[in-house]
């Protein structure tokens, strides 16, 4: 159902830019036939990239284009409405009485000026497409922005003041970032010398079959407590069961609706970590109780949990922190406006029902390898004592 509603989609969005790239900018014969032939087999090579790896860069890469194109297009249909009107031929008047004056209507636009505004504004919405889609690729493709988010928490205990999280999600492993983008990210974790590494989910897009050698660097993890993890919506998607095995074995542990206790110098605090809300569909959902209650309260409580939206729950149960992912921060401009309707932070730390969240951009992508607006990262969550309480 998936792919039939995205090929409809595509498809009218693709007629959209035939008639604006190719039948607006053209005459009939050989130049339209070419042109409709163009975007005919980018629809195909759309589709391919969808079901066949072998297809997924350009494929993909494409897919970036024809959104902003469409974008881009469509608000250019003002200028092109009004340069159409401003160029319209006025009527000549004629002597004679006013009766014989012609009517105050203006004759359709000069033939060759429509076609000049057509290309013209074919070119500008071209150029402009093919510089966001290489900006976006370079901001996918290039090294995440390390973040260093300090965060207050009135229960902490002063001697676990400084405590560093390192929180990286939505990495994607599959057939666009295999194991060099794991690599580049287990390098830039180690780098920075933390005392915990949470995985937010999302790890892969794919089976452990064929994505087992792209996450083995992950064994190579340092950090003072550990790496732990807990599982996003993809990871039902590619078979979560040998992926968490697979994780446990590279020393990366699993928090499935569990908490453990984390010790630095005689104090503590909680670290729980819930599944995510797609495992209800799987008979593996979150499970709020299980993981926080009969914990002693006197004792804050971060929380792994992959979608920002679970932070309701969370504050139910009341948790201090949760670290979440999820959103990819919009990824694509105007994407962004479109996080709001389902979750509650897009990106960064908010307070939610009096619990705070911090919400990663995530360290990789999903579909079109492009970020536009919303750089990959990973975060530093420094934990610090309210002094004041």
């Amino acid at each position: 159902m998936f792919v039939v509603l995205f090929a409809v989609v595509m498809g009218a969005a693709h007629y959209y830019l035939w008639k604006r790239a190719v039948r607006d900018t053209t005459v009939p014969g050989r130049s339209r036939r070419v042109g409709t032939g163009v975007v005919v087999a980018l629809f195909v090579l759309l589709m391919a990239g969808l079901l066949v790896d072998a297809f997924a860069w350009p494929g993909y890469v494409w897919l970036a284009c024809a959104f902003y194109l469409a974008i881009l297009f469509g608000v250019l249909e003002v200028p092109r409405l009004l340069l159409n009107r401003a160029t319209r031929r006025k009527p000549v008047a004629v002597g004679g009485p006013p009766e014989e004056q012609p009517a105050e209507v203006a004759e359709p636009t000069d033939p060759d000026r429509r076609l000049f505004i057509a290309r013209s504004l074919a070119v500008v919405g071209g150029v402009a497409t093919a510089g966001l889609v290489g900006y976006g690729a370079t901001q996918a493709l290039g090294d995440p922005v390390v973040k260093r988010v300090p965060v207050t928490l009135g229960k902490l205990d002063p001697r676990l003041a400084g405590y560093r999280i390192a929180v990286v999600s939505d990495i994607h492993l599959g057939p666009l970032l295999g194991r060099s983008h794991t690599e580049r990210i287990v390098r830039m974790i180690n780098e920075q010398q933390v005392d915990l590494v949470a995985i937010v989910g999302d790890l892969v897009d794919g089976t452990v079959e064929e994505l087992g050698e792209a996450a083995a660097p992950l064994r190579d993890l340092v950090s003072t407590h550990g790496a732990f993890f807990v599982t996003g919506n993809h990871e039902y998607y590619s078979g979560a069961e040998p992926w968490l095995a697979e994780l446990d074995r590279l020393d990366v542990h699993p928090l499935r609706n569990e908490r453990l206790r984390i010790e630095r110098a005689g104090a503590a605090f909680d670290l729980a970590g819930v599944n995510d809300v797609t495992g209800a569909n799987f008979a593996d959902g979150p499970d709020f109780a299980r993981a926080l209650d009969g914990r002693d309260r006197s004792d804050p409580v971060v929380l792994l949990a992959h979608q920002p939206v679970q932070v309701r729950e969370a504050a139910k149960h009341g948790v201090d922190l949760q670290l979440s992912g999820h959103t990819h921060g919009g990824q694509m401009f105007p994407f962004h406006l479109a996080v709001g309707l389902q979750q509650p932070v897009r990106s960064g730390l908010a307070t939610i029902d009096g619990t705070q969240v911090y919400t990663s951009n995530g360290a990789g992508f999903w579909g079109p390898p492009v970020r536009v607006g919303a750089p990959p990262d990973i975060t530093l969550v420094e934990l610090h004592h309210n002094f004041a309480r």
